[in-house]
């Protein structure tokens, strides 16, 4: 359905974390000439912001969590030059990512700027919220594992980061745990408490992830976060050519050329993966688990290690609520499995 003058829709703003969250099912391995293959092919398609770095965000890179094969620095460069009409997007966890980071990364020609915390901790996000505005950034500020939180909480706690600066707001179904019904109670809490745009980021587990984020969007988002072919961690992000597709069909207006984000999505496929993202049974176990996405690879890395079920071991996190920056647990966890069958 098209709007008419009598029925206007509001524009609903892609953001395309491509070239962050899709480096969590390559183990962080992109080379520049990937990155600059998908950039180029996103600022064709008239794609509002394209964000890149470590899947975990800037100063991310470690022993713990994987090394990048490039530096902050080097894909910064790299993307910025291929975008000459998108804006470049980078994400920042407090703890991984410093002051120090942000203000590089601005200085590199960042756009936006998407300060993460856990969905109770709000407070971190304050300092590097001054920092990105006082930088001429535009500030950002979302919710990870928002699942573990109620609505009437992440309205609160979006509040506070209103309060310290951000421009924008939102949620991140980071364990791809979300229902719609889960995604309209919480985005409509959130866009009643705020007067500043809210996002939704949903992954795939249980399917649901472009459903969710049309229930995000007739809830009162205005900025989704899709990746091409889904690219992303687990079982994979929203689908951005669907999406597209799809909020064209609801008449809602992206920006987005059709055509070209179809082709996009092809060089994604041809550059920056071995195979599109799948819900296998993993996946699955995930979802439902209410575990973080990007734990896919470890646990089953542990699990094998350890000859232990991947699926147990997945569901013993999620009792665990164990959440990123924790992968040292997924070893333990599955040594307490082991030990616990003998």
């Amino acid at each position: 359905m098209k709007s008419t003058p009598n029925d206007p829709r509001p524009p609903v703003l892609i953001h395309d974390p491509t070239l962050r969250d899709g480096h969590h099912a390559v183990g962080h391995q992109l080379d520049a000439e990937q990155l600059r293959a998908y950039a180029a092919a996103a600022n064709s398609a008239r794609v509002p912001v394209v964000e890149v770095g470590h899947g975990n965000g800037l100063g991310a890179s470690s022993l713990q969590i994987g090394r990048a094969l490039l530096d902050d620095a080097t894909m910064l460069t790299t993307v910025r030059e291929a975008l000459t009409s998108s804006k470049m997007g980078v994400f920042m966890a407090p703890g991984w990512g410093t002051s120090a980071d942000l203000t590089a990364a601005v200085h590199l020609g960042a756009d936006v700027v998407r300060i993460a915390a856990h969905c109770t901790e709000a407070d971190v996000t304050e300092r590097h919220l001054a920092t990105a505005r006082d930088l001429g950034a535009e500030a950002q500020s979302v919710l990870l594992m928002s699942h573990m939180a109620s609505p009437g909480r992440l309205a609160e706690q979006c509040t506070l980061m209103v309060k310290y600066g951000a421009q924008a707001v939102g949620i991140m179904d980071s364990a791809g745990h979300y229902l719609p019904g889960d995604v309209i109670e919480r985005i409509h809490a959130i866009a009643s408490a705020v007067d500043v745009p809210v996002i939704f980021h949903g992954h795939n587990n249980l399917g649901l992830a472009v459903a969710n984020s049309l229930a995000a969007v007739d809830a009162g988002a205005s900025i989704i976060d899709a990746t091409a072919r889904g690219f992303g961690a687990g079982a994979g992000n929203t689908q951005l050519e669907a999406l597209v597709a799809v909020l064209d069909r609801r008449g809602f207006d992206t920006g987005i050329g059709l055509r070209e984000i179809l082709a996009a999505a092809d060089v994604a496929a041809d550059h920056l993966m071995k195979a599109p993202p799948s819900i296998d049974s993993i996946a699955v176990a995930g979802g439902l688990a209410g575990v973080f996405s990007g734990f896919k690879r470890p646990v089953l890395e542990a699990a094998r290690a350890e000859g232990v079920d991947a699926i147990d071991l997945f569901l013993a996190l999620g009792e665990r609520q164990v959440v990123a920056g924790q992968e040292d647990l997924i070893g333990d966890v599955a040594r307490q499995l082991k030990a616990a069958t003998r």
